[in-house]
């Protein structure tokens, strides 16, 4: 069986490597790259096969994932590419997906859940973290309803919500419930 070949795309290097041990445990998936940042990222797509890249929205350096999704589109990748957030506004999520992501996983999930998610989307479908779905749809309804009052008028949304929301940072206990579960698999 072809293992799925997968990117990590995150400025976070704890959550990358991580990440990468629970990936690591199933035997369907191969992390053939961690990468903190768009360059390196860009880099190692046009040098190596990737069937999904899991990436961050918030790249530090005022870089975001929707700024990586542009220029690896222009580079010629066509893969898969797949958000693993800590949040963004309800208006990125729809921007997100109008660039073809193949979904959306909040890093505040179970950790089991992402490899099914993986799964999934590998399968052809979209993931949407469910917390998401009622974002959307306001998201949808405001920009309707703005439509309707100002149709040229586009405001700009805030980087991310985790930069005004703490609940929704990276933290040692997230980390070490994903650490917990990478061990109970390879234990198991």
């Amino acid at each position: 069986m072809k293992k799925i070949r997968l990117l990590l795309l995150d400025d976070h290097a704890l959550f990358r490597v991580t990440l990468g041990r629970l990936l690591d445990t199933d035997r369907e998936f191969h992390v053939a790259a961690h990468c903190s940042g768009t360059s390196e990222a860009l880099d190692t797509l046009a040098r190596q096969q990737i069937d999904l890249v899991l990436l961050d929205y918030d790249l530090g350096n005022k870089e975001t994932g929707l700024q990586f999704i542009r220029r690896a589109r222009d580079s010629g990748y066509t893969g898969r590419i797949f958000l693993v957030t800590a949040g963004m506004t309800d208006s990125e999520y729809v921007r997100a997906l109008g660039q073809g992501v193949c979904g959306i996983f909040l890093k505040h999930s179970a950790p089991e859940l992402l490899t099914e998610a993986i799964r999934k989307v590998m399968a052809g479908e979209t993931w949407i973290d469910q917390r998401c779905i009622q974002g959307l749809v306001q998201a949808v309804e405001r920009e309707e309803r703005a439509g309707q009052r100002h149709p040229a008028h586009h405001r700009k949304a805030p980087a991310c919500v985790h930069d005004r929301d703490p609940r929704f940072a990276w933290n040692q206990r997230t980390s070490e419930a994903w650490m917990r579960a990478a061990i109970q698999r390879r234990e198991s």
